[in-house]
């Protein structure tokens, strides 16, 4: 197998996870907070499938860098989680946190709290033809929990904790990303995806190498070892099985999560098909909403993932078709309400449309460089999550 490009992760010298020191200095900002958190996501390629990503919070005020990379299986050097590992590990961190503040709304004592999540997620298609689509499937949630509550009651508090996420807006609601389009530095109107009705914003590449770490004593992120191994229909464990032209395959990222005694959630995910890594990773919302913000809260984890996901899908579709794209950048925005518990709104959590803005830098007609764009709207998981109305299946284990 020949991996992709450099390791530019791992030979950077910088942790993997740190929240930025100078976001003003930068001239980092976030979006107008319209509905309770409003995320900017700068993300660039470095090499190969390896992505790092600039994720700034209106209502938290910090900026964290993230970076992911992909497994043998798109012939990547698995030095960071793949994309679709942190919209699972978002997900997950959101739905302890509202349930862990539901609980305290409730006076419900919780004396064991663990949650099991499995993501599911369909390729289906001929790249060549132009078929390929990415789908999601509904979310698999085990809460293995000892608390006071009969089963009745556990059953009802649990659904309410759940649909309290702001996860339930992206998730439960058909909403179609919104673009604007780049190339060379000058815009293009998009052909099949939807336009965004503003004006493009300014790609602020040239600021990724003035980023300092503020520093940490945590580790943020940790490679564990090899995934356990797990059967999962239409799975796929070949080494750049995921390069494929034509694909029928089915994904499925999972996670664990726990509450350490220092408040912070220690989530292991698991990468089970395509087969990959299984990486720890820490999150801890910020103080304003009622953390001591020592790791990447929930939205940034989901804000990421959604940006990390639609950059690998450029990456395959020129790769497959031996295309020019030497880089590509995203501006994302992404806007959620407050947690219906850990926000004290006491409703469902809701969600707008994703906004990106996509800086493609290529030899390509006009033609081609929409076409990646449409292409790669098509074909990501996430973008497909946001478009489908999906449910999330709560199983309860008494601890």
């Amino acid at each position: 197998m020949t991996k992709l490009g450099e390791n530019t992760i791992g030979a950077c010298g910088l942790p993997p996870f740190f929240e930025v020191a100078n976001p003003s200095e930068m001239g980092i900002s976030a979006p107008e907070n319209r509905k309770g958190d409003a995320l900017r996501t700068f993300i660039h390629s470095l090499s190969g499938f390896q992505k790092e990503a600039l994720v700034t919070s209106a209502r938290t005020g910090a900026t964290w860098r993230l970076v992911s990379d992909e497994g043998a299986y798109l012939n990547g050097h698995d030095a960071a989680p793949c994309p679709l590992a942190f919209l699972t590990t978002g997900m997950i961190s959101s739905y302890m946190n509202e349930i862990l503040a539901l609980a305290r709304k409730q006076n419900v004592e919780i004396r064991k709290l663990k949650l099991i999540q499995d993501n599911y997620y369909t390729m289906k298609g001929s790249m060549l033809k132009r078929t390929m689509i990415g789908g999601a499937e509904p979310v698999e949630l085990t809460v293995e929990i000892d608390c006071g509550l009969d089963d009745g009651e556990l059953g009802t508090f649990l659904a309410n904790a759940i649909h309290a996420s702001p996860l339930n807006g992206l998730m439960r609601e058909q909403l179609d990303s919104l673009f604007k389009l780049s190339k060379n530095g000058q815009e293009l109107p998009t052909a099949r995806v939807a336009e965004m009705k503003a004006p493009l914003l300014r790609n602020p590449v040239e600021l990724v190498d003035t980023v300092a770490a503020k520093f940490s004593d945590l580790t943020l992120l940790e490679s564990v070892g090899p995934t356990p191994k797990k059967d999962v229909a239409k799975g796929t464990s070949e080494s750049g099985s995921s390069l494929a032209s034509e694909q029928d395959r089915r994904l499925n990222i999972g996670a664990i999560a726990t509450l350490r005694e220092d408040g912070i959630k220690e989530i292991q995910q698991m990468t089970y098909s395509p087969y990959g890594t299984n990486f720890c990773l820490l999150s801890e919302e910020a103080p304003v909403n009622g953390g001591h913000g020592r790791a990447p809260d929930a939205y940034t984890y989901i804000s990421a993932g959604i940006g990390f996901c639609f950059m690998t899908q450029f990456g395959r579709f020129v790769e497959i078709l031996k295309l020019d794209l030497p880089k590509y950048q995203i501006l994302q925005d992404t806007h959620f309400s407050l947690g219906g518990a850990s926000g004290d709104t006491g409703k469902a959590g809701t969600a707008d449309p994703v906004e990106t803005h996509v800086y493609l830098e290529t030899s390509e007609p006009d033609s081609m460089a929409q076409e990646m764009l449409d292409i790669s709207e098509q074909t990501c998981f996430l973008h497909a999550l946001c478009r489908s109305e999906l449910k999330t299946r709560l199983r309860v284990k008494r601890a």
